[in-house]
């Protein structure tokens, strides 16, 4: 099978095949990959494909759009001009863009008429280190994670075509959060890219609309921001409201969910003058799109001139707040509660500009301290939603660490930045007893150790005297839960102590929900808190072998087993718990390493399966010369591509074996040599980058083994004996 082909089937899983996939389709017809004369495939009866190739360091050029010009790691792109944009149609390459992770179901979900939170993302001009698509080795890097409560991410940067970096689009996604791209055209030659497509008839502004809404299905992002940041003329003026109407209805019927947001910039004259609000000069764009982003210099009597403007659309109006504080604006910094305040109590939506602040302008040293304090100011005008499907799982990563942690057991040292593998984050902040009692409970990001990825969640506090437990919850959920669901939680304290960590749950629709397996916790009977298990249950063995147990790394696993018949699960609590004989107060730090939440069935059902593993675009780099100028060791780069139903995977974690010196033609699998971790993949294909081998000596062939291991979104290992594998044969140069 061509490597496109894998590709498209791919990509093709959540939304149907669009036109630019069908072209793709037909291009990889036409021109069967990009492989080196001499290559040839053997495939054994245990589907193992075998790839033959003689080395030369003079590679193939690859397309510079998509890999990083020194590395040929894969990156996100932009378009810079119009005409890129019109001959934009999906390669090969254009699958490291596609986003893994569907938009999760969430409640409310967007289209209720409460006020929602926008996140610009404005970063130093945008395409930084989130531009690689398989993670890089930064120390320090920016991290957004307060995800439950922000509705709509916007990435901009000042690129005509700024299309979100796919690493942005799974994080968000993952928790229910919609992805914008931003389209924008400043200055003069922003004025002539309009008038080229706005000043002629339909067909001009219809093509750069049907591209942008191709661009959004293809990639698995959600619409865009269109941002006009120059005067138009009369023609290109009057055309725009049935440009902004044309690419809607096109983006709703191809995108569910989709948006398209207009920025106060140009009025219906075609002159550039910021409003900082909406009014008759700009609501003919208002009324095209499905909501308007506010300029930043807006006073309340703006937002009470508004409330008579928007009408039942209050929610479509987003009131921009620059977190830099420039100009004359309200709020901003750590004052930007003060903008919210007003905003809220007039019924707006908020669209928060660049709160990167805190990590550009502040210590980096200080970050997560700082990250934690702006949006705690907030935290009471930002509403938060629900997650609404099965599986629930997240170990607490944020994307990156000064480590890589598998199920306890360290995988690799040194720093990385991977934010597609951001798992759902909980809901942070301090959390204080009602009343006058002095309990409370902190969450805390926690990079110093993990259970799987790179950190955990820190959780300290204090038990007071009179109480005998304290409870944080951490997740809100809206979740019809099956008849019976398997939970567990992997945690472990700072520290020997005698408190007892658990589980809880609450439940809606009481009067017709009935469980078993659990101790009711409170007189309305919908709080609960699940019974550990000593043993798991015969059936799921196989997952859930250690409950009860100390794992690696000191870890321990709680696992439980919920009967349920009629129930909507609401919230997921930890609750801490004294010793019964004991009375004095007690403070505790306990990290948790993962929670996973998994319909009973679902674990009893095929694992993903990873087919049809191929080996193509490789590039040799002698690394170390050896006698007669030869070299010892070279630089392998290589393109690994699959088949795999998508549906059914988190990620991919990819792995090699390295062996040489085998006779020519000798297939043999290299012994019990343990896999080297290699990478992480959210999507059917992985860049290989500079892996060390030894060169191959003359007359024998040198030896890689790749291995594909599928991780199921219920986030259990998959037995070495199911990955997929493909092997790479290689000799010298004649």
């Amino acid at each position: 099978m061509e490597p496109q082909s894998v590709q498209s089937q791919g990509v093709e899983q959540e939304r149907g095949p669009t036109v630019p996939e069908k072209r793709a389709q037909e291009q990889s017809k036409r021109k069967p990959g990009r492989r080196r004369p001499g290559r040839r495939i053997i495939k054994d009866q245990e589907e193992e494909a075998v790839f033959r190739d003689v080395v030369s360091f003079t590679p193939e050029p690859l397309p510079a759009r998509y890999y990083d010009k020194d590395t040929t790691r894969p990156i996100s792109f932009y378009l810079s001009t119009l005409e890129e944009l019109l001959s934009w149609t999906p390669l090969m390459e254009d699958g490291f863009n596609v986003a893994l992770e569907p938009l999760e179901h969430r409640q409310p979900p967007l289209s209720s008429p409460r006020p929602r939170t926008l996140l610009c993302h404005d970063m130093m001009g945008g395409y930084l280190e989130d531009r690689f698509i398989q993670g890089s080795a930064v120390q320090r890097p920016y991290s957004f994670y307060h995800w439950q409560y922000i509705d709509i991410f916007v990435y901009f940067s000042h690129h005509t075509v700024t299309i979100p970096p796919v690493c942005w689009t799974n994080a968000a996604h993952r928790h229910g959060v919609c992805v914008l791209g931003t389209f924008i055209t400043e200055w003069k030659e922003g004025g002539r890219l309009c008038e080229s497509f706005l000043a002629g008839d339909e067909r001009s502004y219809q093509a750069v609309a049907d591209q942008l809404v191709q661009m959004a299905q293809f990639f698995r992002f959600d619409g865009w921001l269109i941002n006009i940041e120059n005067s138009l003329s009369s023609a290109a003026v009057r055309n725009t409201p049935a440009f902004l109407k044309y690419l809607t209805t096109q983006l709703h019927q191809q995108v569910p969910g989709g948006l398209v947001l207009w920025y106060d910039s140009v009025v219906q004259s075609g002159h550039l003058k910021w409003q900082d609000e909406l009014n008759e000069q700009n609501r003919v764009f208002f009324d095209s799109c499905d909501g308007f982003f506010t300029n930043y210099n807006w006073r309340e009597d703006h937002l009470q001139r508004m409330v008579a403007q928007a009408k039942e659309r209050l929610v479509d109006v987003y009131v921009g707040v620059d977190v830099f504080a420039r100009s004359n604006v309200v709020g901003g910094r750590f004052d930007t509660d003060k903008s919210l305040e007003l905003i809220r109590k007039h019924g707006f939506s908020v669209a928060l500009f660049a709160p990167g602040w805190v990590y550009e302008c502040l210590e980096k040293k200080d970050f997560f301290q700082n990250q934690d304090k702006f949006w705690r100011l907030l935290e009471r005008f930002l509403p938060t939603h629900s997650i609404c499907s099965l599986p629930f799982v997240t170990s607490f990563c944020l994307g990156l660490g000064t480590r890589r942690v598998c199920y306890g057991k360290e995988q690799a040292v040194g720093p990385w930045y991977h934010p597609s593998a951001q798992e759902i984050q909980p809901l942070f902040g301090e959390h204080k007893l009602a009343g006058d009692d002095q309990g409370w409970v902190k969450t805390l990001c926690c990079l110093a150790d993990a259970w799987h990825g790179g950190s955990s969640l820190l959780l300290q506090g204090l038990i007071p005297p009179e109480v005998d437990n304290v409870a944080v919850r951490l997740f809100s959920l809206q979740v019809p839960v099956p008849p019976k669901l398997f939970l567990s939680l992997v945690y472990k304290f700072e520290g020997p102590t005698d408190i007892q960590v658990a589980l809880e749950l609450t439940t809606g629709d009481g009067n017709s929900c009935h469980v078993g397996g659990v101790s009711v916790l409170n007189e309305t009977g919908s709080r609960y808190s699940p019974r550990p298990l000593r043993v798991p249950p015969t059936k799921l063995a196989r997952w859930a072998g250690r409950c009860g147990q100390q794992l690696s790394g000191g870890w321990i696993q709680r696992c439980y087993e919920v009967n349920l018949h009629g129930c909507l699960l609401q919230d997921l609590l930890v609750s801490f718990s004294r010793p019964l004989r004991s009375k004095e107060g007690k403070n505790f730090i306990c990290r948790l390493g993962e929670i996973q939440v998994v319909d009973a069935n679902s674990l009893l059902a095929p694992l993903p399966r990873v087919q049809n593993v191929t080996i193509s675009q490789l590039r040799w780099i002698p690394l170390i010369l050896g006698s007669e100028d030869l070299p010892s060791r070279l630089l392998l780069s290589c393109t690994l591509h699959w088949s795999c139903l998508l549906l059914q995977a988190r990620c991919f974690r990819i792995h090699c074996c390295k062996q040489t010196g085998s006779s020519s033609g000798t297939e043999e699998t290299p012994g019990a040599e343990k896999p080297m971790f290699l990478g992480l993949a959210f999507a059917n294909q992985y860049r290989v980058v500079d892996l060390a081998v030894e060169a191959a000596r003359l007359g024998q062939d040198g030896r890689v083994e790749f291995l594909v291991e599928p991780v199921p979104r219920e986030g259990f290992l998959v037995p070495q004996a199911e990955w997929a594998r493909a092997v790479l044969l290689y000799s010298a140069p004649q």
